[in-house]
């Protein structure tokens, strides 16, 4: 793994930079994921919140999750790029948005989430623990 990592939105507006090797990395097949990238899911890695370093603005949506605590969405100010999100029943945590970083290619998602609502026309992979919904 490459720590500390880097990224940013497509722009330049936002850069950040992060100190923490990912606690986890995922597929989101999600509505909500697919409607907001445009595609059929989004790459997610989960790090300590406090290892994150943002310069940059960035603008915030706020909507009720499945869980019924909330989730915020974060973008750049600037050009919309999807950058990271803040699930309430994670404190401390924060997803960012795989294909914002510098370098993704070492990211290598281990779960798919959502499955049942993931387009017909998308192919698991076999090495990823598959769920309908989000693991509890």
């Amino acid at each position: 793994m490459t720590v500390p990592f880097k990224g940013g939105c497509a722009c330049g507006a936002v850069r950040y930079e992060c100190t923490s090797e990912p606690q986890l990395a995922f597929n989101c097949h999600c509505r909500d994921c697919q409607r907001i990238s445009g595609a059929p899911f989004i790459t997610a890695i989960l790090v300590p919140e406090d290892a994150l370093t943002i310069n940059g603005n960035t603008h915030g949506h706020t909507q009720d999750g499945d869980s019924g605590g909330s989730l915020t969405r974060y973008f750049c100010s600037d050009c919309g790029s999807a950058l990271f999100a803040k699930v309430e029943a994670f404190p401390g945590v924060l997803g960012i948005k795989v294909m914002s970083m510098d370098d993704p290619s070492w990211i290598s998602p281990s779960m798919d989430f959502y499955t049942k609502s993931a387009q017909p026309w998308v192919t698991f992979s076999d090495i990823t623990e598959k769920f309908d919904g989000m693991p509890s």
